[in-house]
């Protein structure tokens, strides 16, 4: 498992290496990060582990006859598998808990924590020649850099009473830069500063644009660095999302979505009833009486109230249908975040349950490949393990797209498996369907020989 957390963790540092990369972060705040990644990432390492142990456990035994010995001895495949189911219902116990008390807590940690990291600004490295705008309100450039401080050709935009519509440029020949834990102290040498004053107040037409332009020999410029310091979001922002949740809180959430799912319905059909409800008639029943004994009701009415009837007949029923239209989305939008719940809901049957799987896919492949260590094993634990990752990452989606029930597909790759799972159990049960691979080494002698 440690080797398959170690190549999972490597993913994780490819793909958020731009994020962590630059920005000063302590070792402590990295590490921290990847131990959370590496508790969010268990639910792949575990069973991949779990497969690739029970190919080479079986497998070694089997290539070294010491489980056709204990066949020999009156002991069946399941007996011999006893002790090694009887730990891995102890695992599974185990995953299940983990699942649900420790990966809520850590999806949480790692989602505020990575959250923080993302939103941290580069540490401070002006480089020649490029602006440096990872300080709030300032933009700095220098076009020669020394390694003991020493700048030249220094250019400063100073933006912080930007709201007030005054900024600030200064430029100087040549500095020094000096940077303490909160503040950067830059020492300037022959320069010049500009102030001007945008005159927002006034019209366009009307602004004289004043500036102020004074000389200096040297003057010492402070900047606060308490922009650049790494802090922590809050968690609270993220305890209600679905990978936060527990078995019982994820099942509390289904069942008001599915009680506002239901009530939204009912109002639809209430609606529904108040829109097609027939409405006291405002034309006068004496001249209707007259006309409609032989033509049509609408003939009662004058073109104009004719034109007037059509309109608002219209507006009524365009409005209906907008109703009834939001109403479904706000339906649809409740059943895609129910959805997202029993997804989490079932992983966390999920892992326990695959690791139970694999080790009765693993463990019978073993004692008929009869091949131990690091070669032909790992290679078809990681063939079966991508075919079982595959099609669980397929029903996950189809979920996610509402194709089919959260049950289905969350299940797809165990209902697929599990026969699998049996086949190999049953001839490895019966000592059908040996795999040998003598018959590698025979042709490799033959090619030596040659």
């Amino acid at each position: 498992m440690p080797v398959a957390l170690f190549i999972l963790d490597m993913q994780f540092l490819w793909v958020y290496a731009d994020d962590l990369i630059g920005k000063g972060l302590a070792p402590w705040v990295i590490g921290e990060l990847m131990l959370y990644a590496s508790a969010r990432l268990v639910n792949l390492a575990l069973p991949l582990a779990i497969l690739v142990a029970s190919i080479m456990a079986m497998g070694s035994l089997a290539e070294k006859n010491e489980l056709t010995a204990l066949k020999s001895a009156g002991m069946s495949l399941p007996r011999i598998m006893r002790p090694l189911t009887l730990t891995m219902v102890i695992i599974a116990c185990g995953a299940f808990w983990f699942s649900n008390a420790a990966w809520p807590v850590a999806n949480l940690k790692f989602r505020a924590l990575l959250f923080s990291v993302t939103k941290q600004k580069p540490a401070l490295n002006l480089t020649e020649g490029v602006f440096y705008n990872g300080i709030e309100g300032f933009a700095i450039r220098v076009n020669e850099k020394a390694e003991d401080g020493t700048l030249g050709d220094v250019l400063i935009h100073d933006h912080r009473e930007g709201k007030t519509g005054v900024s600030r440029v200064i430029r100087a020949n040549s500095g020094t830069m000096v940077q303490t834990a909160d503040r950067l102290i830059l020492t300037l040498n022959d320069g010049a500063s500009y102030e001007e004053d945008l005159e927002q107040s006034k019209r366009r037409k009307e602004r004289l644009h004043p500036h102020i332009a004074s000389v200096f020999e040297r003057q010492v410029f402070e900047i606060d660095m308490t922009s650049l310091d790494f802090s922590k979001v809050d968690e609270g922002l993220f305890k209600r999302a679905h990978e936060m949740m527990t078995v019982s809180q994820l099942a509390v959430a289904i069942d008001s979505l599915e009680r506002v799912k239901i009530d939204k319905f009912v109002d639809i059909e209430r609606y529904g009833a108040r829109q097609t409800t027939l409405l006291k008639d405002t034309i006068n029943l004496q001249a209707l009486s007259v006309v409609t004994a032989g033509g049509a009701i609408l003939n009662a009415l004058s073109p104009t109230e004719q034109r007037m009837a059509f309109d608002g007949a219209r507006s009524l029923a365009r409005n209906a249908r907008q109703g009834i239209a939001n109403a479904m989305e706000e339906i649809q939008s409740k059943k895609t975040a129910q959805d997202r719940h029993a997804i989490e809901w079932h992983r966390k049957f999920f892992l326990a349950l695959s690791c139970v799987l694999l080790f009765f896919i693993g463990a019978p492949l073993g004692a008929i490949i009869r091949k131990g260590g690091l070669g032909m094993p790992t290679v078809l634990a990681i063939m079966i393990f991508l075919g079982y990752y595959i099609i669980s990452i397929v029903g996950e989606q189809m979920i996610r797209a509402g194709s089919i029930e959260p049950w289905l597909g969350m299940w797809m790759s165990t209902f697929v498996l599990i026969p699998l799972a049996f086949f190999l159990t049953w001839k490895a049960s019966r000592d059908l369907g040996k795999i040998s691979f003598a018959w590698r080494k025979r042709a490799a002698s033959e090619t030596n020989n040659n």
